[in-house]
């Protein structure tokens, strides 16, 4: 798949620069698209728009519809109904390489037989972009993802990382009015993935490319988009900013999809919920009386040492792992359940497995559900 599409409208643009910014920047807009393979719906009724400089990122469960959606923005699905535009364009019926589109795909798909700076001039000879244009444009796209002293090497003398940074100069190379990452980093060991994905951030503010990001990583997606958009069965379950995501879900399912739960008993009265025998404020979207679960974070979980072997919270240490600046500790309360905690690293080196504790939960606000949810 080569990783750039678009007009030659996009070669007029100017240099790369902060100054260029969101304001210059195109939106994507679905306006109640749905798309179909046979009988089976994958997308269905997706209403979203991407504002102009923003990058969003999409969510979900395998089969969810987050690819589809990307690929429809592409040209490469056509909507069984409703429309998509860019900026005020309307791309529905437009080919793939008519949509001025850059894109990266998880496996690079960089040209082998080329080096490095022939793969990023490759859409620009393909839009007949003149040669001063292409000897202007090409290091300064190497230069902004750091491969400028690679411009010579081929794909296979490169990492993985290498390579991934050159696919993404070149759909930046031909100026796209928007940028679609699918997986881009999934295909790299994790020390490398967590380094490229805060450059594609960096390089995304940088530059104010509209941005529309596919991944299964929750981490990824907090840690790169401006909004996150968690799907399930082809709609957007709920579309927010990173923090309001993970600290506020609207529903059970983006609760328990979006990082760790503990799933605990709790009843509801007041706006809160007792809980272990301490009091937990209810999010919106919880019901307002009767018995719940309640969906704590790990972070909100606390354990110490000792405790009354009859008391609310009285349990014995069942697991414990270390996670570099923090941990982790399972408890098992007296009724079998397994609570996870998170805690500072020094906390967690106190306690051992078969050690009686005491697990309390904090008053961080929680969401939560009716038990047979």
């Amino acid at each position: 798949m080569v990783s750039s599409l678009g007009g030659a409208g996009a070669l007029a643009a100017p240099p790369f620069a902060a100054a260029q910014g969101a304001s210059d920047a195109h939106g994507i807009r679905f306006d109640d698209v749905s798309v179909a393979y046979g009988e089976q719906v994958v997308l269905e009724s997706l209403t979203l728009a991407v504002k102009p400089g923003e990058i969003v990122a999409l969510i979900g469960p395998s089969g969810s519809g987050k690819t589809t959606a990307l690929r429809a923005v592409a040209g490469f699905v056509r909507p069984a109904r409703g429309r998509i535009f860019i900026g005020t364009r309307d791309v529905t019926d437009l080919a793939p390489h008519a949509r001025n589109i850059g894109m990266v795909v998880q496996n690079y798909a960089l040209f082998p037989h080329m080096r490095a700076e022939e793969n990023v001039a490759f859409g620009l000879r393909a839009r007949g972009a003149g040669a001063d244009v292409i000897r202007e444009r090409v290091p300064e796209c190497l230069r902004l993802v750091g491969m400028a002293s690679y411009a010579k090497r081929y794909p296979r003398e490169l990492s993985g990382g290498q390579q991934q940074r050159v696919a993404i100069a070149r759909a930046l190379a031909i100026r796209p009015q928007v940028l679609l990452l699918d997986e881009p980093l999934s295909a790299l060991d994790a020390k490398v993935r967590v380094q490229l994905r805060d450059e594609i951030r960096r390089i995304q503010l940088e530059v104010g490319t509209t941005t529309l990001f596919v991944t299964h990583d929750q981490e990824e997606a907090l840690a790169v988009a401006d909004r996150v958009g968690v799907m399930r069965a082809g709609r957007i379950e709920q579309i927010d900013e990173p923090e309001t995501i993970y600290s506020r879900p609207s529903t059970a399912f983006v609760a328990q999809f979006i990082g760790l739960t503990n799933p605990l008993p709790g009843i509801v009265e007041n706006g809160s919920a007792t809980v272990l025998g301490k009091p937990v404020p209810l999010l919106p979207g919880s019901p307002p009386n009767g018995a719940v679960s309640v969906l704590v974070r790990p972070e909100a979980v606390t354990v110490r040492p000792g405790g009354e072997p009859s008391g609310a919270g009285a349990a014995t240490v069942a697991a414990t792992s270390f996670l570099g600046a923090h941990g982790r500790v399972q408890a098992r309360l007296g009724d079998g359940t397994l609570v996870l905690a998170q805690m500072p690293t020094g906390a967690v080196a106190e306690l051992a497995v078969g050690d009686a504790v005491t697990v309390q939960v904090l008053p961080v606000a929680a969401l939560a559900t009716r038990p047979t949810d």
